[in-house]
């Protein structure tokens, strides 16, 4: 009961001993960890109030990045989606929510890195804003973080949560399936659907490469945020509807691992390339390298 690695396994554990998915996360992380079941609770509350301070932050109209690339997007997004929208309103909370916690964190707050600093908008921007469309507890909230601790933990495992070492798919990919394994339970859907969101949602971003500009956790990581929280929703939506993978969400981490590892070092981290080798990202990196000189 306290171990799992794989997706296969942690269901099987739910169907042997008839519990739901969050309760054997909490199960095996009691037993690994040896804190308490309140213990553990707790400490996702505490991390759930930080997802939500940092959300509330974020919407301000005035914050700024430390190297002054992105700043007020989730503003302007949240003002927007009260319009009629393309996306729709709850889509663009979703976004605006990621974008929010991702400009916070560029401008050194403090966040919850779910699985990443560079991804931390995807899951509370998803959970935090079904939370409050569909006027859930907190304690809903929290079964969600541990739906999504579930999928993280086996990406973690298998594969790798690390931009250098993975590209973005290792980051932004495996936070937008975490986000919607958790979008899926909390709407009332089955574990195996949870992984089979999970499963779309990875595959969607499979390659996606990490190239921050001039090395700053801000341009493209900040929009790829407020994008793959969307992605996260549709493939929520999806496994909801009845729509299955094809390839379970074991062979899907597999993939990833192995597409990581084929990526030039260019595509992971170093920024040399993706974004970061436009014309207008050397320019910028250039004149921060200048403006540090001068210092």
């Amino acid at each position: 009961m306290c171990h799992f690695n794989h997706a296969l396994e942690i269901l099987n554990l739910c169907r042997e001993h008839n519990l739901s998915l969050p309760e054997v996360v909490l199960r095996s992380e009691a037993c690994e960890t040896g804190r308490s079941r309140e213990e553990i609770w707790s400490l996702l509350e505490n991390n759930f109030k930080v997802m939500e301070e940092s959300i509330m932050k974020g919407l301000a109209p005035d914050i700024k990045s430390v190297g002054g690339l992105i700043g007020g997007n989730a503003y302007k997004l949240k003002t927007y989606a009260q319009n009629d929208t393309l996306s729709g309103s709850r889509v663009l909370k979703a976004a605006s929510y990621a974008l929010a916690v991702s400009e916070v964190n560029a401008a050194m707050g403090k966040i919850v890195a779910a699985p990443t600093a560079g991804s931390s908008g995807i899951v509370p921007g998803v959970i935090i804003s079904i939370k409050e469309e569909k006027g859930l507890e907190v304690a809903d909230a929290i079964n969600g973080l541990l739906v999504a601790a579930a999928v993280g933990k086996i990406i973690a495992v298998n594969a790798t949560l690390s931009g250098a070492e993975g590209g973005c798919q290792a980051e932004v990919g495996a936070a937008a399936a975490m986000a919607a394994a958790a979008a899926v339970f909390m709407s009332g859907g089955s574990d195996e659907m949870c992984f089979e969101a999970a499963s779309m949602a990875l595959k969607g971003l499979l390659g996606l490469v990490c190239d921050p500009v001039a090395g700053l956790v801000e341009v493209p990581c900040s929009k790829r945020n407020a994008l793959a929280a969307a992605m996260a929703l549709t493939a929520a939506d999806m496994a909801l509807a009845g729509i299955k993978s094809f390839i379970p969400f074991d062979e899907v981490v597999e993939a990833m691992y192995r597409v990581g590892r084929q990526m030039s070092p260019d595509l992971r981290e170093t920024a040399r390339g993706g974004c970061a080798a436009t014309p207008t990202a050397l320019a910028f990196a250039r004149r921060l390298l200048e403006q540090d000189n001068n210092l």
